[in-house]
């Protein structure tokens, strides 16, 4: 789906952010509901994991509704992306030990062998970025610029795939 170049700009957008925001259908009241979650993974190739309890909340909208989006912010460097895709709940094992650091151990105190432990995975299949390098007068300007000429402004990187 992406190109090979593709995919290492949204790696390089969302690395360093480490925590975006899943948001999942929460089915009972009908409502979408979001959470912090912590990225594991060093790459990405369209997947993301993350380690989750498979008795949680988030485990049961996802069977129900496999449907998600996960966002990522950095305001002070005007980063904002937000993908979405398809969730699954795997136990792969290899893939637990692939990831395994101190921090999933800090969530997982019984360690990689929790039977609460699952991985979630996010088959991405669509999403949008935004990145501007230029700083908040430059912005600021624009803006005014583009109300004066009746135009919207241009503040930077903005796409779209999938």
């Amino acid at each position: 789906m992406s190109s090979p170049e593709h995919k290492k700009l949204i790696w390089d957008l969302i690395k360093e952010i480490k925590f975006g925001m899943l948001v999942t259908h929460d089915d009972p009241e009908e409502k979408l509901r979001g959470r912090p979650m912590g990225l594991v993974q060093d790459e990405y190739d369209n997947t993301l994991y993350f380690y989750t309890d498979r008795t949680d909340a988030k485990a049961y909208e996802i069977k129900l509704d496999r449907d998600v989006c996960i966002t990522f912010q950095d305001s002070k460097a005007q980063t904002y992306v937000s993908l979405s895709g398809k969730a699954n709940l795997t136990e792969d094992q290899s893939l637990i030990d692939r990831y395994w650091n101190e921090w999933a151990a800090g969530w997982f105190p019984k360690g990689k062998d929790d039977p609460s432990l699952a991985m979630l995975e996010i088959k991405i299949e669509s999403g949008e970025h935004w990145k501007s390098d230029e700083n908040k007068m430059i912005q600021l300007f624009k803006i005014a610029k583009a109300n004066v000429l009746n135009e919207e402004p241009k503040l930077g990187d903005n796409k779209t795939f999938g």
